[in-house]
This record gives C-alpha cells, structure tokens and sequence, in this order.
C-alpha cells in the first residue's frame, strides 16, 4: 500500500468556519445535502466523495484507514484551510478521529456519528461475518441484510424509492473498492487511542443500531476526554437518511458551542 493522496471531488456549501463533512461505505457526498442546508447558514460545509466513491477517482490497489487521512488532509491543502470541524458517518466517523490522532492542530471539533469502537469479540465477530457473507455470497445478495441494520421498518415500507437509492449506490461502487472500505470498518478499532483527541467531540447514534450501538457509544463517549453523548429514539444506523433535521439539529447545536473561527492558509 501506498500514503499517497487521491485528489477526491468535493462540494462547498455555506460560509463560516470550514467544517468537512465524510460519508460513510458505499455512500456518496450527497448523503449530506439536508443535514449542509441547516448548516450553511453557519458553516463553510465541503462535502467529498471517498476515494472510488462517487465522482472521485478510483484508487490503485488496497488501501487502508491511513490513506483515507491523507485523502482528506490533501483536501484540506488543496481548499487552502487551516482548521476546521470534522464530522463523520459510520466508517467516516472513524476516520475523523483518526485524522485528527495525526493533524491535531488542524481540528476545531469533531463528530462520530453511528460508528464504533470497543468491539467485544462478539461485536467483532458479527461485522466480520457480514464481510464474510459478502465475499461468498455476492455483495448484492447480501443487502437485504444491509438494509436491515441500516433502516426501521417503517421506514422501509414508508419510503421505497430512497431504499432502492441506497441500494444503486452501492451497487454502483466498485466492488473491490465496497469491500475494501467494510473491512477497513469492520478491522479498525479506536479504543486503544481515542483517549489522545483532546478536541470537542459529539458521540451520535441510533438506539437500535445493531453495528454502533449505544452500548458502544457510551464506550467512546467515556474514552473521550472532552465530549457528549446524544442517542437517537428508534433510529437505526442511516441516521441521516432516516432522519436528516435531527442529525442536523444535534450537529449544529454543538457547532455553535463550539464554533472556533474560520481561518485559511
């Protein structure tokens, strides 16, 4: 494997202190549109397409978490920023804190939405086993398990046409590059090392989140040194789908608070 940086598409949004936006697997920028148009009104939102995601270029080979980190800090070089808030949605709340443990200097806030950390090995053992079932099985017959853990029933039956949106994502990511990205989820564990990001974070997850769930999120919250923990009623683990003005809600509440200062260079 290779640091080297993939020079991913991004969108800006919005004016105020720079906060990046990171998708999770087989998910596009997007994902975060209803949650930026609460936003912009406060905040420079950029939104990008994870390496092989999206309109962003394919990578060469395997990759793992750290070339992730560089593909945003190119990013970030690229848009000319200094500092800025990071949030994250399931394995994109993993590579927040991860570029944040390398560039701390870089980060205002952090947020970790619907990801995990503190794994028992049978937490381990199920995400493994969904990687598995995909790599014998097919990736598309497995979604409707993926489908499962990420919706409520409800919303299932209320909203077929943004299941079935979901669902062309993924199966327009590359199949190489889908796997890649869920083993990397499904291998990295910030336990060990979440005690080192000093900045403001906010811990956010669906209460019945199969994957991340608040068992999980009340870990992370504990290991953190400087954060708060909100648990969302009902919700599963496509929180910003299901639910975009709460997650926008929580976000931009704690934003506000801590809102640091725009600054480029």
């Amino acid at each position: 494997m290779t640091l080297a940086a993939i020079d991913c598409v991004a969108t800006i949004r919005g004016s105020g202190p720079a906060l990046f936006l990171v998708h999770g697997i087989g998910s596009r920028r997007q994902a975060w549109d209803q949650v930026i148009d609460e936003l912009e009104d406060s905040f420079t939102c950029i939104s990008y397409d994870l390496r092989g995601h999206g309109d962003s270029p394919l990578p060469e080979g395997e990759f793992g978490l750290d070339e992730l980190v560089e593909d945003l800090e190119a990013l970030r070089a690229r848009e000319g920023i200094a500092r800025a808030h990071i949030a994250g949605h399931s394995l994109g709340g993993m590579i927040g804190p991860a570029y944040a443990r390398a560039y701390p200097e870089r980060v205002l806030s952090l947020g970790l939405l619907s990801t995990a950390a503190f794994r028992t090995p049978d937490d381990a053992a199920k995400v493994r086993g969904v990687v598995r079932a995909m790599e014998e099985n097919g990736i598309e017959n497995t979604l409707k398990t993926l489908v499962e853990r990420w919706f409520t029933d409800e919303f299932i039956a209320a909203h077929p046409e943004k299941i079935e949106a979901r669902i062309r994502q993924v199966v327009e990511t590359d199949p190489g590059v889908f796997m890649n990205v869920f083993r990397i989820y499904a291998e990295t564990e910030m336990g060990p090392w979440l005690h080192e990001i000093n900045q403001p974070c906010l811990v956010l997850t669906g209460e019945n989140d199969g994957g991340c769930n608040p068992r999980l999120n009340r870990e992370i919250h504990a290991a953190l040194p400087n954060s708060e923990l909100v648990i969302l009623d009902r919700l599963k683990h496509s929180i910003m789908i299901e639910d975009s003005p709460q997650v926008a809600h929580q976000l931009k509440n704690f934003l506000l608070v801590n809102g640091g200062s725009v600054q480029s260079g």
